[in-house]
């Protein structure tokens, strides 16, 4: 990953200054990949929640959905799992190419002669309702939806994907060397696997030696075999492997010859992670290092502030320029302003649009938001700057492990894309919906409260036809407040309109939009 930052940056080296930072509390573990003081990946992992994507389930086959073409499966959850019908079918290699971060390529056929090619109108009886399946979570549960599952399973481990379920090889084409290529393709002819099943040389894998390779896929295979055992021994649904925690999946896939030290602020889970990276590199253990001052370890690193600034609605930009980005549950839409910045005419509009592009890209990481994302920049009126603008786009997005696609600036200047979403993003993971608004992000103004009280009060006195001639109403302080000074004059007039008496009460235990007529003397509560 941090081999195609280098390329941003004319080809430097950055892994001075390049650090993983792991925060380790009693309810919440937190990684974050600092580059050169900056956050540019991060994520949380909390005690009472559990990533399932990447867990392999024995799922049981609860309905099938021939208009859907999807299956819906019990792999022991609150909601069924969705399989659609192409996930259910053995595949070829490149609907695999994005699952693991890796650009694939094919570079050996199976020997075996191919089989009759499965279509989707054979699924019902491959998979008739009852039957058992082995299935593996590509998607999390996101809102009202159940997980995403697949029968394509793929045990990622430190160089290698090992998909035991099919037999294709790749390189990942993020690997460009020639020369690289050609030694890999030796390596993966001398690797032994069982007949049918497939290896992907993950990105990291360049530089390292055969003995490495050996050692990686002996540690896949055996896992492998495990899940077997557990498939069989069980009934389902039940759980046959469990995706690793925060610190195995960052020595999996983060802790790289780029990285130049990974700090701890546990002594428990540093020990831990010395003996994780001591099965794949001992000189990698000196890396690992323990940090026990008092100052928590976000804000030594300055990673709190950064994170701190990165979830507001508004993100401001080193020229003065600001981003207001929205999320809603499949759209999320990203506004960039110029602000404060003081240049003038297009330099300055390319300025704050080149410096946006990036920040989206990172913000997007960050906040691990996906789905459809709308990018309205500033207006260009060159098509050269679009390009331009486009172009840094692309380039941020290479880093993103996602799988994300972006088109052209339109003529609206909009950019459109789509991001992975594999789970919940972090506002939703870390918030809940606002107690007081209901999600709204809004309340009624006094003024607004003043007229539909007004209102309800009219209404109710028409439908009682004198039956009630006092009346008590109980609202929000602040709402009182504009009721007993600006608006005083309209109630006096409603009551002699009426001829009835109103008397006002405040209760700060109100909220802003509450409103509560009674019948002064009964103390009958009115529906209104």
């Amino acid at each position: 990953m941090l081999k195609r930052i280098r390329k941003l940056f004319g080809g430097k080296r950055l892994n001075e200054g390049t650090r993983i930072v792991i925060n380790c509390e009693k309810l919440e573990n937190r990684v974050a990949l600092l580059e050169h003081g900056s956050v540019e990946e991060y994520g949380v992992e909390r005690a009472n929640e559990e990533n399932i994507v990447g867990s392999i389930f024995k799922g049981k086959i609860k309905n099938i959905e021939p208009g859907l073409k999807a299956m819906f499966v019990d792999i022991g959850l609150e909601k069924n799992a969705f399989l659609h019908f192409w996930d259910a079918i053995p595949q070829a290699l490149e609907d695999l190419q994005n699952e693991h971060d890796e650009t694939l390529e094919e570079v050996r056929k199976p020997k075996k002669k191919q089989q009759k090619r499965i279509s989707a109108k054979d699924i019902p009886s491959l998979y008739p309702i009852g039957s058992e399946v082995m299935v593996q979570v590509s998607k999390g549960p996101i809102g009202s939806k159940g997980p995403r599952i697949t029968t394509n399973i793929s045990l990622p481990g430190r160089f290698m994907v090992l998909m035991p379920r099919n037999d294709q090889f790749g390189i990942s084409r993020r690997i460009d060397d020639p020369k690289e290529r050609a030694r890999l393709r030796k390596i993966m002819e001398r690797l032994e696997l069982p007949d049918h099943m497939g290896i992907i040389l993950r990105t990291v894998c360049q530089g390292q030696r055969l003995r490495y390779f050996i050692r990686d896929l002996s540690i896949l295979l055996e896992q492998w075999e495990k899940i077997e055992d557990e498939y069989d021994d069980n009934p389902a649904p039940h759980c046959v492997f469990r995706e690793p925690d925060v610190i195995e999946r960052t020595v999996r896939d983060f802790l790289t010859e780029d990285v130049e030290e990974v700090i701890i602020d546990d002594p428990e889970m540093a020990e831990r992670m010395k003996d994780l990276v001591g099965q794949i590199s001992r000189r990698s253990r000196n890396r690992i290092s323990l940090y026990n001052s008092p100052e928590p370890i976000f804000e030594k690193f300055g990673i709190q502030r950064q994170i701190d600034d990165a979830f507001y609605r508004q993100v401001w930009l080193p020229c003065g320029g600001y981003l207001v980005i929205d999320e809603t549950e499949a759209l999320i839409t990203v506004d960039v302003n110029t602000g404060r910045n003081k240049g003038t005419g297009d330099r300055m509009i390319l300025e704050t649009n080149l410096e946006a592009a990036e920040e989206v890209a990172r913000q997007l990481r960050l906040r691990n938001i996906g789905g459809l994302i709308v990018v309205d920049f500033i207006d260009m009126r060159s098509r050269k700057d679009q390009q331009q603008v486009y172009k840094v786009v692309k380039e941020r997005l290479r880093l993103d492990k996602a799988k994300t696609q972006a088109l052209p600036i339109s003529q609206l200047g909009l950019l459109e894309m789509t991001r992975q979403r594999l789970n919940e993003s972090l506002s939703v993971t870390t918030s809940e919906q606002c107690s007081y608004c209901s999600g709204k992000g809004v309340v009624m103004s006094t003024m607004t409260m003043s007229v539909e009280i007004q209102r309800k009060i009219n209404a109710l006195m028409y439908r009682k036809k004198g039956g009630v001639n006092n009346l008590l109403i109980v609202v929000h302080p602040e709402v009182l407040q504009r009721l007993k000074s600006e608006d005083t004059e309209h109630i006096v007039d409603l009551e002699r309109r009426h001829q009835a008496r109103f008397t006002f009460r405040s209760d700060p235990s109100y909220h802003r939009e509450q409103i509560m007529i009674a019948d002064a003397d009964t103390g009958e509560e009115f529906r209104i």
